[in-house]
């Protein structure tokens, strides 16, 4: 998985002293600097993890990213770093079809330059670059509510989380030995995790895609101490002839006295209830080597951040079910019909399974700003096409802006969605059995390969 060239961004004059350019490998230490104070939890502190990431962004060679995809504001007179973000290209997958996606990250601003719209200049120029790369959707891993103004919606699950305290796993029996064992993924490894990837993407509608490129690079060329590095390991078998069962991915310190699960996952016919005990009590013991002898970082929990509907979470629920509701990753589809398009045999597939197979009709859909007409033919999506003044009385459906999004994403059932926007209303039976049909409420697991 490699990125494609995208246009220079040449030098701009922003007024006020300001100058917007793109980063080159030689800001890495001035931007590291800068996003370790800008994104800290507290002004007086930095951010150790953030200035590795961003170091390793500019300075190592990540598949899908380049260094001129980091957008710089500047005091012109100083040289003075005062607001930045980038875009990290990559390829989901939805539902089975690989679409090409923009992450936008490490989004800051020095608070004295804050509201003079320097984010958003530079959203529309990472924007530009992800169109430029063909692009279906943007995602962003943010704050509360802050990038809704820049069209984006809060629309895809991310981050639920099981704990499990570690002292409610099940101890070996007495003279039994620990039928499973972690070993850290070596080069060798890097097929049978892409391959293991790909097996385990069959249960979620949303997923990124890690192919071999992206393995090597989460093995080699992470920087220790950075926030987005883990520790990749194997599952295997205790034994003489042992084969790989599986891998976990951890990360590399305690948080809160917590052992972090990053992903999870069994090769084609592996037993998740087998595995799990085992596996529990290896996270909890690497979580105590983590710890050393320092009594307040003690491991006391194993954090299982997998999503509401990971198989682990499933197999481990009876260890102490501590459930953490899902935030949500920011989404952006700025082409819908482009976007519908691309998932059409998808579409498809689901009314040929549903009550509604074989539907034909236009389902005229009233995004209040706009809106769409879906044209179907014995249940062939045979056009989309903008509805450019709906009229309310003639629509099938209404949505108020971007809440679509939570049907499109698998993120909420139509129910849920008129639960919580009284606008949104679809009066004719006939559309409401299609319009879920369409879009059923589906789990997703978005590792973000940052």
């Amino acid at each position: 998985m490699t990125t494609s060239a995208i246009d220079p961004l040449p030098p701009r004059d922003l007024g006020g002293g300001l100058l917007l350019r793109a980063a080159t490998a030689a800001d890495a230490d001035a931007l590291a600097a800068f996003n370790a104070k800008t994104h800290a939890v507290a002004p007086s502190l930095a951010d150790t993890s953030i200035a590795a990431w961003t170091r390793d962004l500019l300075k190592r060679l990540h598949p899908t990213f380049r260094p001129e995809m980091f957008t710089i504001v500047e005091e012109r007179a100083s040289g003075k770093i005062v607001s930045s973000l980038n875009l990290l290209p990559q390829t989901w997958s939805f539902g089975g079809i690989p679409i090409g996606m923009g992450q936008i990250e490490l989004v800051g601003t020095d608070p004295d330059y804050r509201r003079r719209g320097l984010v958003r200049t530079q959203m529309e120029v990472a924007h530009g670059w992800s169109a430029q790369l063909g692009h279906l959707f943007q995602a962003i891993s943010g704050i509360p509510w802050y990038y809704r103004q820049f069209g984006y919606e809060m629309a895809l699950e991310m981050d639920a989380s099981h704990r499990i305290p570690v002292a409610n796993l099940p101890d070996l029996a007495e003279r039994e030995t620990e039928p499973y064992r972690l070993r850290p993924a070596v080069t060798a490894d890097i097929g049978f995790l892409a391959e293991t990837d790909a097996h385990g993407r069959q249960r979620w509608l949303v997923s990124a895609i890690r192919d071999e490129a992206i393995w090597a690079f989460e093995l080699a060329e992470r920087t220790p101490d950075s926030v987005a590095a883990s520790h990749v390991m194997v599952i295997e078998p205790t034994g003489e002839a042992a084969h790989p069962a599986g891998y976990v991915v951890h990360d590399r310190d305690l948080w809160n006295g917590s052992l972090w699960v990053r992903a999870c996952e069994l090769s084609a016919g592996g037993s998740w209830l087998a595995v799990a005990p085992s596996l529990l009590r290896l996270l909890r013991d690497a979580g105590a080597a983590m710890a050393g002898d320092d009594p307040a970082k003690q491991v006391k929990r194993v954090a299982l951040g997998l999503g509401t509907e990971h198989p682990l979470s499933h197999a481990a629920g009876g260890w102490g079910p501590d459930i953490r509701r899902s935030y949500a990753w920011f989404v952006r589809v700025p082409d819908l019909p482009a976007f519908l398009w691309r998932i059409q045999p998808i579409l498809e597939r689901r009314l040929a399974a549903s009550p509604a197979v074989a539907y034909t009709g236009v389902l005229k859909l009233n995004l209040y700003r706009g809106g769409l007409m879906l044209t179907f033919s014995e249940g062939r999506l045979t056009a989309i096409e903008p509805w450019a003044t709906p009229d309310f009385s003639e629509a099938e459906a209404s949505f108020p802006p971007l809440t679509l999004l939570h049907l499109l994403f698998g993120h909420r059932s139509l129910a849920e969605v008129e639960a919580i926007y009284p606008d949104c209303y679809v009066p004719k039976h006939e559309a409401r059995v299609v319009l879920e049909s369409l879009f059923p409420r589906l789990p997703s697991r978005a590792w973000a390969i940052e």
